[in-house]
């Protein structure tokens, strides 16, 4: 069994392509920062976990993941590789994502932000209406056809 479960924060805001052809489909790749459970000498540590969603988990991606944000994500690991230009083979692997999903409120990712200037995106997450009390957004009414998992 190829089953992979990771929550971290985005390194920076999802690569989104789409391929050719008449029927394109949106490729979306994204790195998420994983801290480790286990600190060496007192200090945190994370791994650096590559990510790539295709369809309409990309197209969400695209629409409200940023840098920064704490997603969780389940899928499975691939391996690949390549010959660059030089001439060498370069191995890959990353999580082919399957599910993704929020893990925080926008209110808590917005107090990260705020303590983490250096990380702040260049553009805010959408915010379709006002938060409400709890810190999540509200999703306005006629939205149901256009969301990835119903």
């Amino acid at each position: 069994m190829n089953k992979v479960i990771l929550m971290g924060r985005l390194t920076r805001d999802p690569e989104v392509r789409y391929s050719a052809g008449e029927n394109a489909l949106a490729i979306a790749r994204y790195t998420l920062a994983v801290d480790r459970r286990f600190r060496r000498d007192g200090e945190a540590t994370a791994d650096f976990i590559n990510c790539v969603s295709f369809g309409r988990t990309a197209e969400f991606a695209e629409k409200y993941f940023r840098q920064g944000l704490k997603i969780a994500v389940t899928g499975r690991i691939q391996t690949g590789s390549y010959t660059n230009r030089e001439g060498q083979k370069v191995y890959t692997t990353e999580v082919v994502v399957e599910e993704q999903e929020f893990a925080e409120s926008k209110a808590s990712s917005d107090s990260y932000a705020a303590s983490h200037p250096q990380q702040q995106a260049a553009a805010p997450m959408p915010s379709p209406s006002a938060a409400s009390a709890d810190g999540f957004m509200n999703i306005p009414d006629g939205i149901d056809e256009e969301l990835p998992f119903n």
